[in-house]
């Protein structure tokens, strides 16, 4: 029989695949492919730390495939086509991506394949539901979140496909691994990274959270403990799929806590069908008023903030955990993304940026859709005028300095009453620097532009 190529994207897992299942059905033999896109990626290029998560997931992937995990570098239109012509491909198959040069990308390549006389199937792989079937009463897009929950709450999802029995695999050449390059060197800065992707952990990371998914409701704010569930990069690389994480939620817990860890999958769906009704939001607010904001220039503020030495410990903590772990707390993204755009006055898009470079979880809906909710300027946003003040915002989620002494050790043995404020401290510590902002300057600064811009 001819082989059917499956392309491997964000998709990389045998369970609940539903472009591998269907190429499984066919009984033809199967090309697993991944083509690396550099330089010619939709969008925009791979972060840093998003290239290490995916050497690793990609060596998974292979093992579970048995080393059948063809390997590509290139225009993937170009090289798939080329591919189906060699092999005499019956199909191609995949599942779908929703970003808007990749939507545009599979469009062209859909028509190319079907001219050359391939079969083109392509499946919903990432979401529970498509981002076009949720719809207002006027039969528009949400742009609140709210409703959209609602909605999507009352909506069934599919259920999870098994992975398959059995597949008859057909081995191609194609590049190696460590050819592409994709782990850091000189310096390494991934030492310190405390994760394993591959599907078989994102399953281990699933139920080892479930326990405790009862408390989530709280322990999700609290940096200082183990209360969320890290399954933000394996949900992005596709090494667990939402409808298995929601169907595993569902079938084991109905409490206040499942219903809010539900409701963060719901959110994941907001941010990816807002970007796919609205492409412009990567570069550009969605409220369009703030394209006249006076946002500050700001690079020696930037590059502190950057690397974690703005002498707020909270803030430096969590940028610390970012550079150092490739991840951070979610409650502390809130607070370093308000300080960055508000009291500092930096543009949302300097800090999506860097986050796009160190998050192992760097998701391009998510990521854009999230700054734009802490700037005040996306949709169901945070008015701008809501600025978090981030030593009350530490005295409360991290009482004890539990956090902020596990990534900034200079403030190790300061008193539990001035670890979020250390300037306040009788005897300041001499090697954490001071404030780079004054807190109620900054915030000032923050509210006199904001009002700037309404006047305007």
């Amino acid at each position: 029989m001819k082989p059917v190529i499956v392309w491997f994207r964000q998709d990389l897992r045998l369970a609940d695949n539903p472009a591998l299942h269907a190429a499984v059905q066919t009984g033809a033999p199967i090309v697993a492919l991944f083509v690396l896109d550099d330089g010619r990626a939709p969008d925009r290029d791979l972060g840093g730390a998003s290239r290490w998560w995916l050497h690793h997931s990609l060596a998974a992937l292979d093992a579970s495939l048995k080393k059948h995990l063809v390997l590509r570098r290139g225009d993937a239109a170009a090289i798939i086509t080329t591919l189906a012509g060699q092999t005499g491909a019956q199909a191609v198959m995949w599942n779908r991506c929703y970003e808007p040069s990749a939507v545009a990308r599979d469009t062209d390549l859909k028509a190319d394949l079907v001219a050359q006389g391939v079969e083109v199937q392509t499946f919903n792989g990432a979401l529970l539901h498509e981002p076009w079937e949720l719809k207002t009463g006027a039969g528009k897009p949400f742009r609140v979140f709210t409703p959209f929950w609602n909605a999507m709450r009352a909506r069934e999802a599919a259920r999870p496909l098994p992975a398959p029995r059995a597949m008859t695999l057909q081995r191609l050449d194609g590049d190696r691994l460590d050819a592409w390059n994709l782990l850091p060197t000189r310096p390494d800065w991934a030492t310190g990274f405390d994760w394993t992707p591959g599907e078989k952990s994102a399953q281990e990371a699933l139920y080892d959270f479930l326990p405790h998914i009862a408390q989530y409701r709280t322990a999700r704010d609290l940096p200082d403990r183990d209360g969320t569930s890290r399954l933000s990069p394996h949900l992005h690389w596709g090494e667990i799929s939402p409808r298995q994480v929601w169907q595993a939620v569902r079938t084991h817990d109905h409490s206040d806590g499942a219903e809010t860890f539900l409701k963060e999958l719901g959110w994941r769906e907001f941010c990816a069908q807002l970007l796919f009704h609205n492409p412009g939001m990567t570069t550009n607010p969605l409220d369009a008023r703030f394209e006249k904001f006076k946002w500050r220039t700001g690079k020696k503020d930037l590059s502190a903030w950057t690397r974690g030495q703005t002498g707020i410990p909270i803030v430096d903590a969590g940028m610390r955990q970012l550079w150092q772990t490739g991840w951070m707390h979610n409650r502390v993204r809130m607070i370093v993304a308000s300080l960055l755009i508000k009291h500092l006055g930096i543009h949302w898009r300097d800090g999506e940026a860097w986050f796009w470079d160190c998050l192992v979880d760097a998701d391009l809906a998510s990521n854009v859709a999230n700054w734009q909710w802490v700037a005040g300027c996306g949709a169901d946003a945070a008015p701008f005028f809501r600025i978090f003040n981030p030593v009350l915002q530490g005295e409360k989620f991290d009482p004890r300095g539990v956090y902020v002494r596990r990534f900034v050790p200079e403030l190790a043995a300061m008193p539990d009453k001035f670890i979020h404020m250390p300037w306040a401290a009788p005897q300041p510590p001499r090697n954490y620097p001071a404030p780079i902002v004054d807190l109620a300057e900054g915030r000032a600064r923050a509210l006199a532009a904001f009002q700037a811009l309404k006047q305007s």
